[in-house]
């Protein structure tokens, strides 16, 4: 036991400073490329913290169990929303991009709707729609290519009017990144340093949810939980734990648009990517018992939006009502 524990408190380790270093090199990044963080938020990381579930997905159907597939991703993405952007919100409020309420947050319903329409219609889903939902992945990284283009024209007006006025917050944000917390001089580095700083901190932070996870589950196990209720707990929230602590780590630190953009993004490239991918290997069968996990998805996912509209932010008390559905959700889960 004491050595489960220690393995826990490293991976507990791991994922905080991995994470540190995650946001760093992504905020970086964008700011040296010149790349909004919304974007890198809906790339770079969102795929870097969907690494285990698309490693537990994809594993699962090449050893002939594909319909794991869609329980992990739909019982992930409603888990993003309502803990981890909950709990997100609870510790810092987050301001949400008006191009992620207009169009990322409505795609990201649309895509979800689509994957229950698929398993209606046919009780599957099938390798042809595996093709459909990689098709709507690269257009989907060819808006992100606009958005980012459109972006940078756009920054680049913004800090012309920034240099002007010396009181912006691109110009507050310039200052603090020559900075460290004792007052030094910090170097900027090239994109060769904060790509590897992103590479290493996502290595950590999977690494160390793995760690979390099998030290974890083998503590539950010596204290007499069931089977199911591991699954439901800590290998659910186990598999979430790299979106967690990055976007709780990117609001801490003022990069709100990762932690948005992270969630969000995670959310589409778990369905379009992994279960178009896992469609690709071996059709999926479409249990019964998704239906309940693909309208709690579906029902995080329109609070979410329309709880963003009034303000566009995501304030402690909306924090605290996405968690309140996620213990109602959990509830009926363990029925």
């Amino acid at each position: 036991m004491v050595i489960q524990v220690l393995i826990l408190i490293a991976g507990f380790l791991l994922l905080v400073k991995g994470a540190d270093w995650f946001v760093d090199g992504a905020a970086s990044l964008a700011e040296r490329m010149g790349i909004p963080q919304l974007v890198v938020g809906l790339t770079i990381v969102a795929m870097g913290t969907s690494m285990p579930e698309a490693a537990v997905s994809i594993a699962s159907a090449l050893k002939n169990n594909p319909e794991i597939a869609i329980g992990n991703v739909v019982g992930s993405n409603t888990l993003n929303i309502l803990l981890i952007l909950g709990l997100t919100a609870l510790i810092h409020p987050i301001r949400i991009q008006r191009s992620t309420i207009r169009y990322e947050m409505p795609f990201m319903i649309a895509v979800t709707l689509l994957l229950t329409a698929f398993g209606i219609s046919g009780s599957r889903i099938s390798r042809t729609e595996g093709v459909i939902f990689w098709g709507l992945f690269i257009l989907y990284f060819v808006y992100l290519f606009w958005l980012s283009r459109n972006h940078r024209n756009q920054g680049t007006e913004e800090l012309k009017d920034s240099a002007a006025s010396g009181i912006t917050a691109a110009s507050v944000s310039a200052e603090e990144s020559v900075e460290t917390k004792g007052g030094k001089q910090q170097k900027k580095h090239s994109i060769l340093w904060y790509l590897a700083e992103i590479l290493i901190g996502g290595a950590m932070v999977v690494w160390g949810s793995d760690l979390v996870v099998d030290s974890a589950t083998v503590l539950a196990g010596m204290f007499g939980m069931s089977d199911r209720m591991i699954a439901l707990t800590i290998v659910a929230f186990g598999t979430s734990l790299p979106e967690l602590v990055t976007s709780v780590t990117a609001a801490r630190k003022g990069n709100a648009d990762l932690a948005v953009g992270n969630v969000v993004g995670s959310n589409i490239f778990n369905i379009l990517m992994i279960i178009g991918t896992v469609a690709l290997i071996r059709p999926i069968p479409f249990a019964d018992a998704f239906y309940l996990d693909l309208g709690a998805a579906i029902i995080s996912a329109m609070v979410l939006w329309f709880g963003s509209i009034p303000s566009q932010r995501l304030g402690r008390a909306m924090g605290a009502c996405l968690l309140l559905l996620y213990a109602g959700y959990f509830v009926i889960l363990c029925r």
